[in-house]
């Protein structure tokens, strides 16, 4: 798809315009055919991309709930006590009239809280969820109806790229919510680099979720509801409809555990017994899983922050400064 030719025409809600660039497509049949070479792959593996159908969605709401998982609550708090000082180190670093990138913005409710104290001339929210993007985005300019806002329908996984006329000047690159941790370091790296180059001589702010105590990590996802085990058996379910598979997710057990070699916590799925899957999107196939064997479903790595920052450093930022780097084990980080 063309970029400069996927804008839709802007609706008007208010004094300020709204538009949308729909440059992610979610073929079916292109996803099928990714989802079938993940299982065929040896070992198997799935794309977390997959947990993400509408049940998907909110069980990843109800994990954000639990008293195990503290990435969300911690960086929040950080955004609380200290969005003054954020706010005036960024005004420090970029001048008046700066466009605010909201990477896997989902509702937008994070650079929402920032509008006021940043005052930027325009809002950029990119997600990969295109229809949800959409209607965040009405709602979210009928709250705010005199800034300028746009919407991006983007999988930046594979590549940070906006179209020319949306990069025309400095910016404020914000990526909350610890999602860097789902790159692996050298993807991690390449994507602050488009990151830095998006922002055009401005600044990245970003959310990063920090090593702690090993039993700690694990139970945030490992819990015992089992929310977290419940997003992870969902992927089969979305497997199911998206290849026309026959998964029988009581088949599989959650496995969560911490690759301290990688300072990552993996996510897994893992057969009880010897069995084999069907399906028959994508040209049909068949895969046989002996009993403990698993597919791979997620990767969130954990980042010392003198670590994190000699990432940063690589991508070639220069002015670091962290925020909140001993609270709850989470730091942000302004990088210019």
């Amino acid at each position: 798809m063309d970029p400069d030719n996927a804008a839709l025409p802007p609706a008007r809600l208010g004094p300020a315009a709204l538009a949308f660039h729909a440059l992610h497509d979610p073929d079916a049949q292109r996803l099928a055919a990714e989802a079938a070479a993940g299982l065929q792959a040896r070992p198997a593996h799935a794309s977390p991309k997959f947990f993400y159908d509408a049940l998907g969605s909110r069980l990843f709401d109800a994990i954000t709930e639990l008293d195990e998982y503290t990435p969300t609550r911690a960086e929040a708090g950080i955004f609380e006590r200290e969005r003054s000082a954020i706010a005036t180190a960024v005004q420090a670093r970029l001048p008046q009239g700066f466009s605010l990138y909201d990477l896997g913005a989902g509702d937008g409710a994070k650079a929402a809280s920032f509008f006021a104290a940043l005052q930027p001339r325009r809002y950029v929210a990119i997600d990969i969820s295109v229809d949800f993007l959409r209607g965040a985005l009405a709602k979210l300019q009928r709250e705010h109806p005199g800034l300028p806002m746009v919407g991006v329908g983007l999988d930046f996984s594979a590549a940070l790229a906006l179209p020319a006329a949306l990069s025309d000047g400095p910016a404020l690159v914000f990526y909350p919510g610890s999602s860097i941790g789902n790159f692996a370091p050298d993807a991690a790296l390449r994507l602050l680099r488009e990151a830095r180059a998006l922002a055009a001589g401005g600044a990245l702010l970003i959310g990063v979720d920090l090593v702690k105590h090993e039993t700690a990590m694990v139970a945030a996802y490992d819990d015992p509801l089992g929310v977290t085990a419940a997003f992870n058996l969902n992927l089969l379910r979305h497997l199911n409809r998206l290849l026309g598979a026959d998964f029988d997710p009581r088949a599989w057990q959650h496995v969560a555990l911490f690759n301290r070699e990688q300072s990552r916590i993996e996510m897994h799925l893992r057969a009880r017994h010897a069995l084999s899957v069907r399906w028959t999107a994508a040209g049909g196939g068949e895969r046989s899983f002996a009993a403990g064997e698993s597919i791979h479903t997620e990767n969130s790595y954990k980042w010392r922050p003198d670590d994190f920052g000699a990432l940063l450093h690589d991508a070639g930022y220069r002015a670091v400064r962290r925020f909140g780097v001993d609270a709850d084990g989470f730091g942000v980080f302004l990088a210019a």
